[in-house]
């Protein structure tokens, strides 16, 4: 029996035989065309196009219609960019110049795309490098005409293990058959984690090598609340997960039909407003659906999906109003484009030595006026439609609140000279999430409506610590008490002001620190949707005042295991049953 650790992707657990899937990737040497062949090869390329475009197609043709509604922005998007007429010309130009194959050719294109999401160092732009990937394998099985390893074609039920699956691959599963996954590369926010959450399947990723510890058919135990893989389980630890797997299914079917019906309130009646962060205009359902009070982060990176190709005006408008719709009545907080040089090289920049200090997020935007401008204008207008607010990324300076609102003020005079309407009373926000500005919250706190609290981010820089990096992964802690007394600062100063302190982070989304956090007086939560019922739970299960006696004796240690600690026993004494 081995076990191993890896990153909870998508909650629940399964037991089945795995099918260890081929994810070896086309190793496609250096091979020229001759002259007289270049026009035949460029068709060619041209045709595997197309054959790859029906592919997609075809894929979501095959999807039940609840499954497309889901999928259909990501296979949207590979369909955009195979049909990116920039892609187009960097490929064919290296089959004129350098007289490549196409096959040679489509391959350098596309490692230059995913070299520059790479080099982005950031969670969300390194899983979209899955994306390129994806669409990279299906052009190249076109071009050397073989057959596609779908997952269409199971028996049995199984696990599916595998160095990391493409979205396409993961659209596909048959959930009839496969239980559940594990991999060897991707992370929380990749589109992969995504769609598993949504199909409700238990999924562990980074498991760094589960591929090589593995062999076809070998039982597998996969449990997505812990992030534990357990392979060729003993015949105890099959009865005890098998009987964890019951339960897990009765639970979180008695917490959503809870947290449909029952407030976010603490035992003593402190109301507490849950919301949601999401990517995609399609987790809205999902979000409903597990009782979400409003969306705290709308992350706006998935609207420029493509280096070549912005989204106009009235492409992201429309976006927000579908949100909109979806959502009643209900807040939406967006996120301005927390991209950076890095990231995304518009105007030919170069790439950033160190990109996370570098030129990102509103420090981008205040370089590139008339993109920060356009997505305001459709911001603004949306806020006709709906309970809109705005929120500004990564701020550290007060210069950089003012400049900020002066631009806004800016689009607001442009629109009523246009005679649009809007929402004069937008409220605004910023993301506490570097040490300076929660060391001078109470300067910033003068100019905007209400503070979110970053602390994937504010760890990071507190602890000058890259989470990315498993050299000093050990020393990213959430309850290091810094970073415990920042959280408190920027909470303190809200309360004194009057306004209103949320958390997007993944701390407010992990239950571990649920009562920590409400003892500190943090009024809004924010995370992914499927973990809303879960925080209700806790928050339900516990009063106010002894919240913040738990809060008040975490504050207390000096080293952030022994609080990590306290706070896991603790949650694991009010609801044994998350654990």
């Amino acid at each position: 029996m081995l076990i191993k650790k890896g990153i909870p992707a998508s909650p629940g657990i399964c037991i089945a035989n795995a099918f260890l899937l081929d994810t070896e990737a086309y190793q496609i040497p250096e091979h020229r065309v001759e002259q007289k062949n270049i026009a035949h090869e460029i068709n060619r390329f041209s045709e595997a196009v197309t054959e790859a475009i029906d592919s997609f197609n075809d894929i979501r043709r095959r999807l039940s219609p609840n499954l497309r509604e889901k999928t259909d922005p990501i296979i949207s998007a590979h369909i955009q960019m195979l049909q990116d007429k920039h892609l187009h010309q960097q490929v064919i130009k290296l089959i004129k110049e350098n007289k490549y194959l196409p096959e040679y050719a489509v391959t350098l294109t596309f490692k230059k795309y995913a070299k520059a999401l790479v080099s982005a160092d950031d969670a969300f732009f390194a899983n979209r490098v899955q994306d390129i990937y994806d669409i990279e394998r299906r052009l190249l099985q076109k071009l050397l005409k073989t057959k596609s390893d779908e997952l269409s074609d199971l028996k049995n039920e199984v696990v599916v293990v595998a160095h990391d699956l493409t979205p396409s691959q993961t659209i596909l599963l048959d959930r009839s058959k496969v239980k559940g996954f594990a991999t060897d590369a991707g992370g929380t926010t990749s589109h992969t984690a995504i769609i598993a959450r949504s199909i409700g399947i238990p999924a562990v990723v980074g498991l760094n090598t589960i591929t090589l510890d593995i062999s076809g058919g070998d039982t597998i135990i996969i449990d997505g609340n812990s992030g534990v893989v357990i392979i060729n389980p003993d015949s105890e630890t099959i009865k005890k997960y098998s009987a964890k797997e019951r339960n897990f299914v009765v639970y979180e079917r008695q917490l959503l039909e809870e947290s449909k019906k029952l407030p976010a309130e603490t035992k003593d009646g402190y109301r507490i407003n849950l919301y949601v962060n999401i990517d995609l205009p399609d987790e809205v359902p999902t979000a409903v659906k597990h009782g979400a009070a409003g969306i705290g982060l709308l992350r706006t990176e998935f609207f420029y999906p493509s280096i070549e190709k912005l989204p106009s005006e009235q492409e992201q408008l429309e976006v927000f109003k579908k949100i909109i719709r979806q959502m009643d009545d209900k807040e939406i907080v967006i996120r301005t484009l927390d991209l950076g040089a890095d990231k995304l090289p518009i105007d030919g920049q170069s790439t950033e030595q160190n990109p996370y200090l570098g030129i990102r997020a509103i420090r981008f935007s205040l370089r590139h006026i008339d993109l920060f401008k356009t997505q305001l204008r459709a911001i603004l207008r949306a806020s006709e439609f709906g309970n809109i607010s705005i929120m500004f990324p990564m701020i550290s300076s007060l210069e950089e609140v003012i400049k900020a609102k002066a631009i806004l003020k800016d689009v607001q005079n442009e629109l009523r000279k246009e005679k649009i309407l809007f929402n004069p009373d937008v409220k605004i926000g910023i993301m506490i999430e570097v040490p300076s500005a929660a060391v001078i919250a109470d300067i910033l706190i003068k100019e905007v409506d209400f503070f979110s609290i970053g602390t994937n981010d504010l760890i990071q820089y507190t602890l000058a610590v890259d989470r990315g990096n498993e050299g000093v992964a050990s020393l990213y802690q959430p309850t290091n008490p810094a970073v415990l007394r920042l959280i408190k600062k920027v909470i303190d100063i809200g309360g004194e002001n009057g306004k209103i302190v949320a958390m997007c982070g993944e701390m407010s989304g992990n239950v571990v620190y649920t009562i920590l956090l409400l003892g500190l007086g943090l009024k809004v939560f924010s995370m992914a949707p499927i973990v809303v019922p879960e925080i209700k739970k806790v928050i339900r299960s516990v009063s106010m005042d002894e919240a913040r006696q738990v809060a008040k004796h975490a504050l207390e240690f000096t080293d952030a295991q022994t609080a990590a600690n306290y706070l896991l026993d603790y949650t694991k004494q009010v609801i044994p049953q998350l654990f």
